[in-house]
């Protein structure tokens, strides 16, 4: 598999939900991106109205192509996540009224279930093959095992997300889209080791896939070019993120200290692109080198800088690393036949 000469670049439109998606359209397409991953929240993408409006997808459509834009993949992050997680009131902030209902736990998790299913059949609609997202964890709070965690415990863990997920994909494999799971802490994989107990899990089935995003695996220590090579069948998205950590001691470690992003005492904190400890180049060879066909879509967050100046700034940065991989051996013309 060859990738193509080009990748798309495009933004990640969730940090920008605050914008009108005409608004955010425009100024995307004057920093220079080909398009826009659009998230199920805001008035970016409504999956309800693409379900129920005939004329809905077809106008987002629009709208994206009077700004030169095209739109890969969208996301429903913020409910996947409430689909194993245990539900506190944090999660009434991130999923629509709809979902929260009367704020039953079960009843949460359950409606965010069909509301991820819902999103299949949109996407679908809209004629995009990829939703990106989370899926919650319910044995996340058990990261560190003290008290004394039993493997049961983890066991049980698993079996729920798949016992969750299952129908899940199976409405995606219906509608010919995949999922692809952000690894990120929080989620039910969020490095090398549980992104592979969670594929056993589901039982390797294609519907289920990764967002790749190295800013979540490369502060904790964990292989994020390795996860490329080891799981690049599997790569159906790709986020593009920085992300700085100290060389030396600071007053909080990976966990973070309860200290907001931004906080001059954290050890780690996500950076705009170029601007934080990440290898690029390593990344824009690990994705050739596996046939990553995707867009490389720029998820841009940095807690001191201004986010358009850092929007415009990160395209400029990751177009120039994307290079197209080499048509044959660099040494071909030494060689005689």
């Amino acid at each position: 598999m060859t990738a193509p000469a080009t990748r798309p670049v495009t933004l990640f439109t969730g940090q920008w939900a605050d914008l009108p998606l005409e608004v955010l359209a425009e100024k995307a397409a004057a920093w220079g991106y080909d398009g826009l991953e659009l998230a199920s929240w805001g008035d970016h993408f409504d999956v309800e109205r693409a379900l129920n409006d005939d004329a809905y997808c077809q106008g987002r459509r629009d709208l994206l192509a009077r700004h030169g834009l095209k739109v890969w993949a969208i996301s429903n992050h913020l409910v996947g996540q409430a689909v194993c997680d245990r539900i506190d009131e944090r999660h009434r902030a991130i999923v629509p009224p709809r979902v929260w209902g009367d704020g039953d736990a079960e009843g949460v998790r359950r409606r965010a279930a069909e509301e991820m299913i819902r999103t299949a059949q949109a996407a679908a609609r809209l004629g995009v093959k990829v939703v990106t997202g989370f899926t919650g964890s319910s044995i996340w709070p058990l990261l560190y095992s003290f008290p004394p965690v039993p493997d049961a415990m983890i066991d049980a863990g698993y079996r729920d997300f798949a016992d969750r997920w299952h129908p899940i994909l199976d409405a995606f494999d219906a509608a010919g889209v995949r999922f692809a799971l952000e690894v990120h802490p929080t989620e039910i994989a969020f490095d090398v080791s549980s992104t592979e107990r969670a594929l056993e899990a589901v039982g390797h089935r294609p519907a289920f896939g990764f967002n790749y995003d190295p800013s979540h695996l490369a502060y904790q220590g964990a292989d994020y070019l390795g996860f490329i090579a080891r799981f690049g069948d599997r790569i159906y998205h790709a986020h593009m993120k920085d992300v700085w950590w100290s060389d030396v001691p600071t007053r909080s470690g990976v966990f973070g200290g309860h200290l907001p992003f931004g906080h001059a005492d954290r050890y780690w904190d996500f950076r705009s692109i170029g601007r934080g400890r990440v290898d690029f180049d390593g990344v824009v060879r690990a994705l050739n080198r596996v046939g990553y066909q995707g867009p490389l879509s720029v998820e841009w967050e940095d807690a001191g800088m201004d986010r358009e100046f850092g929007a415009r700034e990160a395209q400029a940065h990751i177009r120039r690393m994307a290079f197209p991989p080499a048509a044959g051996a660099f040494d071909a013309a030494f060689l005689r036949e």
